[in-house]
Parts: structure tokens; sequence; C-alpha cells
């Protein structure tokens, strides 16, 4: 649980409690309040020094914090009235060190950290922290070497001058130079179309002068909103005409951009993003997978004649910095980014843009739990814009939210190019005969020898990474368990590992079993990606197959070469997980076989249908997008579903039907509200403990039901014990208000550690 306390460096930074500041002559104007990026509720008074212009909201200062000087921005005091009236005298606050050159947080994005702070009952220093992500971009721009023209050059290039024998390369780089402002050894050979050592040459020789001057990163290269960018479909013009007016119209207003796989919904957005850039925005585009978006930032680049502002966990810390930095300057204008792009510092932001508003991966469930489609929503509010959500399977959510008419709603129902949409068929596993130790049913194998005959590609789809999810000893029956966690070790075959995919404990597979020192006993049950891998080799020694899998892409890079090997038909089967349902086009991809189709439907989750419907039907639209037919088969133990029924009609509409009546019949989200209490301390007895400490003061109301505690699914996490208990109300209670209430009646000690999530995705 959150610090109800200020903590000692806090006191230290109030000061001790003399007299009041209305005793003070012009407190008003000597005392400012400093939210800090740290876990803690309240900003701190801080005393203007004489001789410091008095900063204002939202401006960037140094302030001393106990033994540390951090930096913090200094908070509106609207909403604190005794902020200036009751404390300590400014003369006892400790002063403000520095006044940081840095553009001021905007007001519509300090309104955004206290809104997610009260939604999501965060400490309000914890989502500032999330704008203030990278430390060195609050430092002043690093010297850097530049070049600059001397005058023995200017003389050299002078009319007259024979003294000085220039060569054509030695020429171009003094001739660049005086006609361009200093620049870095690298750049100046560039331009100058030489090798770095002419420059340094010129430089020994006197005739080229280097120094250290501290100047910002270039700015990133504009996109060029007049290209007439890609032929649009009637349907894609329509949708767009709609999307660019509610730019025009320039306020606050939610459109889902609802098409089928293969529709185009990309550069149907992408003429909005135009838009706000013609009216002089900046724009935000949140994509689930960043590192993994080569053929959509090849889209933009065809678009705009460049590629966006890239933000997401691959960029080095340098390039953080200067991205950063150059956003909060206004001189980077578009932006795509994963969930944390949301808490960038865009001072003219003028749209949003969600992809695949639908995916999970759109929910941080550590330290501040938030869902970033819904926070963008409150963000685009804020700064009164537009906000765009795009989907093939919108979220029921979102799919409410239209009916409700709280947002609009524009359609492409056909794929473009008028290609077909896939033919999907169930494969009733009760019923087929599978080979021992094969994972491929027949039919799928069949399909699988019919495509690569006509020359053509397949994707394999099994949302399991490794070789196989547990690891037995047939001798004794010991299994390999991860000690952090109450989870199975999955075994990597290709780096001979066992790893825990929770908490990231790795181990070398061992020679013996570790129980009974058997030796050549280890076998593994049910199949990975990698396993699949290994039998697609088998059966089709011939074909060329690869893996995408999350955690064997190194990065961007990677993941565009395979992407571009399979543009370029240099692999014929693609096998992986849900990272391959994501916006990928492969014109020669007309097969998707779905492995295992009822690995999402269990677990106790209650969007596990709709997942899974989101998720295959996903998978499946990878299939078909040119002028192939293409087909998808679903290997599946439960044909009767009414998810896989759905998959198998094409029938959307009715299974989201069909899925609202439950949910509301349930009182579940979106027409009741949820709340997940995560208890975890060192030993299961301090988590018991503390879990009954919480139970006793569970409060009694109508309309909120209290169900726990009970140990968490994954009971065992990172080595802590975790008790969880799930609150679930009406639609009416004010949710965050009986948690606080109920909270503020609780003391934790010892280890004990509480989070809250409101609107939980995971259940674990």
């Amino acid at each position: 649980m959150p610090e109800r306390h200020a903590s000692s460096e806090a006191v230290a930074a109030r000061g001790a409690h003399e007299p009041l500041a209305c005793d003070v002559p012009n407190a008003a104007g000597r005392r400012v309040r400093v939210l800090l990026p740290l876990p803690l509720r309240d900003a701190f008074d801080y005393r203007v020094p004489d001789g410091m212009p008095r900063p204002e909201a939202g401006h960037f200062v140094r302030v001393p914090l106990g033994s540390r000087s951090l930096v913090g921005v200094v908070w509106d005091d609207d909403d604190n009235p005794q902020a200036e009236a009751i404390g300590v005298a400014p003369d006892r606050l400790k002063p403000l060190k520095q006044l940081l050159e840095l553009p001021p947080l905007a007001p519509s994005l300090r309104r955004f950290v206290e809104r997610v702070a009260d939604y999501t009952m965060a400490p309000p220093g914890a989502v500032l922290r999330m704008t203030m992500s990278v430390a060195e971009a609050l430092q002043p721009p690093r010297p850097r070497r530049l070049c600059t023209l001397a005058p023995a050059g200017s003389a050299a290039l002078g009319e007259g001058i024979t003294a000085t024998r220039l060569t054509a390369a030695r020429r171009r780089v003094l001739e660049t130079l005086r006609d361009s402002p200093p620049l870095p050894i690298a750049e100046a050979a560039r331009l100058a179309a030489c090798g770095a050592g002419v420059v340094r040459d010129l430089i020994a020789n006197g005739l080229v002068q280097e120094r250290l001057v501290a100047v910002e990163a270039p700015a990133p290269q504009l996109p060029d909103w007049r290209a007439t960018g890609v032929q649009l479909s009637a349907d894609q013009t329509a949708a767009a005409s709609r999307l660019v007016a509610r730019v025009e119209a320039g306020d606050f207003s939610v459109t889902l951009l609802d098409g089928v796989t293969g529709s185009g919904k990309t550069e149907t957005y992408f003429a909005a993003i135009a838009a706000a850039l013609a009216a002089g925005r900046q724009v935000a585009v949140l994509l689930p997978e960043i590192a993994l978006g080569a053929q959509w930032l090849q889209r933009f680049r065809d678009w705009f004649g460049t590629t966006p502002v890239q933000w997401h966990s691959e960029i080095g810390q340098g390039e953080r910095r200067d991205i950063w930095r150059a956003i909060a300057a206004g001189r980077a204008r578009a932006v795509v980014g994963a969930r944390s792009a949301l808490f960038l510092p865009f001072p003219e932001l003028g749209l949003i843009v969600v992809d695949e508003e639908h995916d999970p991966s759109y929910k941080q469930e550590d330290g501040v739990c938030y869902q970033a489609r819904d926070m963008a929503v409150l963000r685009a509010s804020l700064a009164d814009i537009p906000i765009v959500l795009v989907s093939a399977t919108p979220s029921l959510e979102t799919i409410v939210n239209v009916a409700r008419g709280r947002y609009q709603r524009v359609s492409l129902p056909r794929r473009h190019a008028q290609a077909a949409l896939p033919e999907v068929q169930l494969v009733d596993l009760r019923r087929e005969r599978m080979e021992p130790g094969r994972f491929l049913s027949p039919p799928v194998v069949a399909a699988l020898t019919e495509t690569f005959a006509a020359g053509e590609q397949a994707l394999l789809f099994l949302n399991r990474r490794g070789y196989a999810p547990l690891t037995l000893c047939r001798a004794c029956g010991h299994r390999f368990q991860c000690p952090n966690c109450s989870a199975w070790l999955v075994e990597h075959r290709f780096t001979q590992r066992l790893l825990c995919h929770h908490c990231g404990h790795v181990e070398l597979v061992p020679p013996l079993c570790p129980e009974c020192m058997t030796a050549n006993v280890l076998v593994p049950c049910g199949p990975g990606v990698e396993r699949l891998f290994e039998e697609v080799s088998a059966r089709f020694p011939a074909v060329r197959a690869a893996l995408m899998v999350s955690d064997m892409m190194t990065g961007p890079r990677a993941a565009a070469e395979l992407a571009l090997a399979m543009t370029d038909r240099r692999i014929e089967v693609l096998i992986g997980t849900q990272i391959v349902a994501k916006g990928h086009h492969f014109p020669m991809l007309t097969l998707v076989g779905v492995v295992d189709a009822d690995l999402g439907l269990v677990g106790g989750d209650l969007r596990a249908a709709e997942r899974t419907y989101q998720l295959l039907h996903q998978v499946g639209g990878r299939a078909g997008r040119a002028d192939r037919k293409g087909r998808v088969l679903i290997q599946t133990f439960m044909p009767d579903e009414p998810v896989m029924k759905a998959l198998a009609a094409g029938d959307r509409d009715r299974f989201l039907e069909a899925e609202a009546a439950a949910r509301r019949s349930a009182g579940l989200p979106p027409f009741g509200r949820l709340a997940a209490l995560i208890v975890s301390a060192a030993d299961a007895e301090a988590a018991d403990f503390a879990a009954l400490a919480i139970a006793r003061a569970a409060p009694q109301l109508p309309g909120v039901v209290v169900l726990g505690p009970a140990p968490a699914p994954l009971a065992i996490l990172r080595g802590r014990h975790r008790r969880r208990f799930l609150l679930k109300a009406e639609r009416h209670v004010k949710l965050q208000m009986v948690i606080r209430e109920w909270l503020s009646r609780v003391r934790l000690g010892g280890s004990a550690r509480l989070q809250i999530d409101i609107d939980p995705y995971s259940f674990l």
C-alpha cells in the first residue's frame, strides 16, 4: 500500500514548522509547489531564492530533497488553497537550486498526470515519472565536436590564391563548410562526398577548425504532408474524408475505424495524419508492437517521404534523449511508439491514433497499472483533440461506447483491391488420428503440401514460446519448476535452457534428472513453436521455415529483415506466436494453420472468448490479402464453442452480441466495474496476515461485492507470496472512492505490499 505520510526526505524539503506563510511579506511570490518523479502523493513547497525569476506552473526545476538533488515540475496550486496560507514560512523552506531551460509541461499534460493518478490510484509522482522517463533529456545539451571553416580555409578558396594546392575532395569540404552551419566530421564528409580522413587532414593543416559546441541534435526530418500518398479505394476515400473532417474540426472526438483485415485501414488514417500535420499540429500513433512495425514504417515512408520518430524500448539512451527533447520543443511532428509514448511531452498535439486498439499489450500491469487505449482517450479529451481507434476486431468496450453514442464509427467493410476474405475451416481434433509426438493434423499437413506445391507461402500459429511448456523425468516424475514463481520452466531447446517466462529465471538443461540422477529420462510435454518448427522441418525438409517469436527478435532491424525475407519469398513457412498477427502483409501467404486454438480459452479470464476471437481472426486475416484466395485451418478440441462457430461463420457481430449479453447478465465490464487488489509479502504467513487485515476492513455496501482473499493463480511471483482480492461493483459505483475509504482503515507493515489494478486484464 502506498505511503500515507511524507518520508523524512519530504519533511526535510518542507523545513521546520515555524511561522505561518501568511505572516511573511510576499509569501505567495516566494513559494512554489514542486511535484517530484517519485512514488509520493504530494507536491512539496520550496522557496524561490532572491534573484531567480518565479517559475510558472509546468517549468522544470532542480531542487534538494534530503541529501539528493532532483529535477521536478512546478505544479499548479489551484487545487491546494492551503499551499500559500498554511505551512512553513518561505524563509524556512529549502530554496530551488536551478530553473532548467526546458519547454514547460503543457497544462493539458499536467491535468493528464493528475487524472491518470486519480483513476489508477497511483501516486501522481509515479505518473509524472513516466513523462520524465529520460533523465539525460533534462540536462543541457552535451558539447559536440563541430567543424567550421578556418580563416586559412577561406583564403584558400579565394580567387588568386595559388600557394595552397587543393584536391577536388578538399575543395568540396571547404565549400560545404563555407555554406553550412558547424558540422560534425562525419556529416561534413558525407555532404562533401568524401572520407572523414579528408576532413581530418584539413583540420591538421589549419584550414578547418574544430571546437566543442553545446547544440541540440539535428531536428528529425519533417514528414511531407503535401505528398499524395497511395491511391485510395472508394471505401477508403469516403472513410478518410470523415476522419479528416474530425481533424479539421479541431475539437475532441473519438472515432472507431472499423475495417476488415486487409481493408487498408492504415492508409486511411494516414489521410487524417496528413491533415493534422498540415494544420501545424503534432501526431502520436500508438502501435502494440512498435519494434515489429517494419511494414508499417515502410507504408508511412511511402506516403510522407520519411519515417516518423520512433519511441520504444529498443532505442538507445542517447537517441531517446534527443527524441524526448525534440518532441518537447515541437521539432518532432509525427511520433509512433508503444504505450509509453502516450506520456511524451507534446506541446502541440493535434491527433492521437491507437492502432489495433483491442490488443491486450496496451494494458500496463507493472508499476502504474493503466490501459493505454483508455488513457489515450482521456489525454485527447483534456487536450480537446480528435482520437482515432483502429481495429478489425474492436474491443467490446469500444463497441459498447459506439452503441451508447460516445464514439463514432467509420467502416471499411471490404478488402482492398477486391481481395476476398479467407475461408475458415475448423479441424475437430477429437476425430482426427494424430501421429504420436506430432501436432499437425492430417488436414493441415495436406493443406501445407498443396500450398508449397503451388509456390505459395504458409503461416503456422501457436501462441506458446519455446520448445515445450513442461519438462519432466519419466523415471521419477520430477517436474522442473521455477524457484521464484509457482510456474513450470519452459524448455528452449535451441538455446538449451529452461526459462521462467514470469521472472526470467534461467537454467541450463541438465544431463541428469536432479531428483533421481538418472540419465536420458527428461521428456518434453506439449508443443511450443520450436517443437512445431522441428516437426515442419522433419515433414518438409526442402521447405525453408523460420520462427517469428518476440524473445528471438533482437530488435526492429531483425524483425524488418524477417518480414523482408517473407516478402521476397526466401521463406516458405513462417511459424510464430501472437506477434505474427499484428499487421503483416505478405502477398503470397495463402494458408494459415492454427495449431492449438483452445489455448486462450483456459484460465478463467472474463475476456478469454473475446481475446481468442480477436487473436485468431487477426492471424487468419494474414491469408489471401492479394489476388490469391486464402484459407484458414483451426485445430480445436472445442468446435462447438460459440467463439469457434463465430470464427468459422465469419459472424463477428453476432459473437459480440452474445458476449455482451453474457457480460451484462453477470455485471462484468463494460457493464460493471472490477478492481483487483494484490497483496504480496516475502513469506506466506506475512501475506496471509496482511490479506486478513484487509479483509476485516472490506466494505459492506450495496452494489459492491468483495471476493477473496484467495491465493493468486500465480501464488508466488518473483519470490513473493501473493493473495488476491477482486472487487466487483455496479457501473454507477465510484470505485476509487470505495477503495480509498476501505484502505484508509488498514495499516500494512513489514514486507507486505499492495498493488491496485483498476479494470484488470490479467487474473494471474
